[in-house]
């Protein structure tokens, strides 16, 4: 039998039960609002994580690797909700001549006009998104600019709707601030389609989501999909925030203990930040949880322990008050719960996958690279 204490460390390990579970609860309350989910698999990169919370479906990317990999598994359906770089269109043209609807996304009129121009010259059809900023967070053109309408026209055929995202949304601490926070991202993207269908364009897709504000939305009207991701495994920034709890955290990363220096009041182990990442999200939020929570082998957080120091490849542990660590002997295996799980698991290649014990019972490849 292959456990938690037989791979090298450190490695990323998936809890599948709580992946399910935390699939299962957003699906059920999208579905009581009566709006589409779009997966944004920008977080797992993994065709068997994605399976699990709606094989074949809509997917949403952040890179063209994904789009290419999740293709490659029979995804047809897929959203790059990234800025586009004319550069890549080619890419773009390719995915389209394999059946793919590759949606694209741009916030100016030079995108426009490039995208235009592009397909025009390729007898292809790239619907786009004209990403709309609706809390100052990003990229996006304010609902209000004359240049919307500017942009959705230079697109022609290609215009196929809008898309925003609240990103502040993840500096909101209350029930009632997050709430606020996905009426106004819903209330943003519904104007701005209706601005482009007042002026003559067609607004099929109007395309809201995060994390965040999918889980607090109480009215999708108007909206005709959510995207999010980082659901599926969360993390101690959403923890921190309240859309979950630590026991819904499905990733975490297994390190070994290699060292202690008493003089410091420090426990060292093998995972440094390349295998944590260095992602402090936590630190403006009224818990600090330093680079992660850290919990014995089997899941269950040890009071009062965090990972406070990272380099390449050591990681120290200490005290959240100044206490005496535990005793924690050279070889111990540990699990470093994360601040952002996006950026935890882009350090790993691979997930081992438990399911609420520490039998491994499979290995979910995951896509690096762009």
């Amino acid at each position: 039998m292959t456990t938690l204490d037989t791979p090298d460390t450190p490695f990323a390990v998936v809890d599948a039960d709580r992946v399910d579970r935390n699939a299962a609860r957003l699906r059920e309350r999208l579905d009581g609002l009566g709006v589409p989910l779009r997966l944004h698999v920008k977080t797992c990169k993994s065709v068997d994580v994605a399976a699990r919370v709606r094989e074949g479906g809509p997917i949403t990317v952040s890179t063209l690797a994904e789009a290419e990999h999740f293709a490659d598994a029979g995804y047809r359906d897929v959203l790059y909700a990234v800025g586009l770089d004319p550069h890549k269109l080619p890419r773009v043209a390719a995915l389209t001549r394999r059946g793919v609807t590759l949606t694209v996304l741009l916030d100016s009129l030079a995108q426009a006009e490039a995208l235009q121009g592009f397909a025009a010259e390729e007898n292809l059809r790239v619907p786009a998104l004209i990403e709309i900023d609706c809390d100052g967070h990003r990229g996006g053109v304010q609902v209000d600019d004359p240049v919307l309408v500017q942009i959705g026209r230079a697109l022609g055929a290609n215009l196929a709707g809008v898309l925003t995202h609240a990103g502040e949304s993840y500096f909101a601490y209350t029930p009632e601030a997050l709430r606020q926070a996905a009426q106004h991202e819903r209330d943003v993207a519904v104007a701005a389609a209706e601005a482009l269908r007042t002026n003559g364009l067609s607004c099929g897709i109007v395309s809201v989501g995060s994390t965040p504000t999918a889980h607090a939305a109480t009215d999708l009207s108007g909206v005709t999909e959510v995207r999010a991701g980082n659901y599926v495994f969360f993390d101690l920034v959403m923890a921190g925030i309240g859309v979950c709890g630590t026991d819904d955290l499905a990733l975490s990363v297994v390190v070994t203990v290699i060292g202690h220096r008493p003089d410091q009041n420090w426990v060292l182990t093998d995972g440094g930040w390349m295998a944590t990442s260095r992602d402090r999200g936590t630190q403006a939020q009224a818990v600090d949880q330093g680079y992660g929570l850290v919990a014995d082998v089997h899941g269950e957080l040890i009071a009062g322990l965090l990972m406070t120091g990272a380099s390449q490849e050591h990681g120290v542990l200490s005290t959240r008050d100044g206490s005496p660590v535990p005793d924690l002997p050279i070889g111990t295996r540990l699990r470093i719960l994360p601040n952002h799980a996006c950026a935890t698991a882009a350090q790993h290649d691979r997930y081992q996958v438990v399911r609420g014990s520490d039998e491994i019972e499979a290995v979910w490849p995951r896509l690096r690279g762009w």
